[in-house]
């Protein structure tokens, strides 16, 4: 059974190195992620993934493609670096080799993938052992700093999967609307939903014992940590 879940967002500003120093921003997210990252090792050295793209063919990422030859893996890797990871598979890399976890089982999903699917992929890890790991990002259209065009309707969007995130309401999580979310930038849509069905699947009571949302940069970057009650 599924022994804790973690909520993380997935920007390349989590790696030191791909920013530079003395950004307090960046800084204060990347605290936090390796925070969460960190507790979810604990509970599991072994980590399913589920996040958004394709899944990569080789052993070995590297962000090289994002400004810098930083390299990672899933846990046992090697051969030549592939700078066409996806984000996800990245970020899942790079937290697994600085929390100490053991491996990375990734599920990458189509971000268009409607709520139906995403709930079906969900009750299919239910099953499974470890800790679930869940990378994706809010809109990216708040205010000033917002990478696309700002949107009113960002905000609404954001606050209710922050409160669905730290009440565990699966259902609010379900009805989040996959054209919203496209139209807003929300590619962390088809991994919550996937989430809630591994959750509703579960059985058993959860409860979250962490829950934030940051938007240094005009993008609602959720960290959250469930356990069952």
């Amino acid at each position: 059974m599924i022994s804790r879940v973690a909520v993380l967002p997935h920007p390349p500003l989590l790696v030191p190195e791909l920013v530079g120093g003395g950004d307090r921003d960046a800084d204060a997210v990347r605290a936090a992620c390796l925070d969460v990252a960190r507790e979810l090792a604990a509970a599991s050295p072994r980590w399913t993934v589920v996040g958004v793209g394709q899944a990569p063919a080789t052993g070995v990422g590297t962000f090289r493609g994002y400004g810098v030859d930083v390299r990672v893996t899933l846990g046992d890797g090697d051969g030549a670096p592939d700078a066409f990871w996806p984000l996800p598979a990245l970020i899942a890399g790079w937290l697994r080799e600085r929390a100490g976890a053991e491996s990375v089982d990734l599920r990458l999903v189509d971000p268009d993938l409607d709520p139906g699917s995403c709930a079906e992929l969900g009750r299919a890890l239910a099953g499974g052992s470890g800790a679930l790991l869940v990378l994706g990002d809010g809109s990216h259209r708040h205010g000033e700093r917002a990478v696309g065009k700002p949107d009113d309707r960002a905000g609404e969007f954001d606050e209710r999967v922050a409160h669905a995130l730290a009440t565990v309401d699966t259902a609010a999580l379900r009805a989040l609307d996959p054209a919203l979310a496209a139209e807003l930038g929300a590619v962390g849509r088809a991994p919550w939903q996937v989430l809630a069905g591994a959750v509703d699947a579960d059985g058993r009571a959860w409860q979250a014992t962490r829950s934030t949302t940051l938007t240094p940069f005009g993008v609602a970057y959720h960290l959250a940590i469930w356990e069952p009650a």
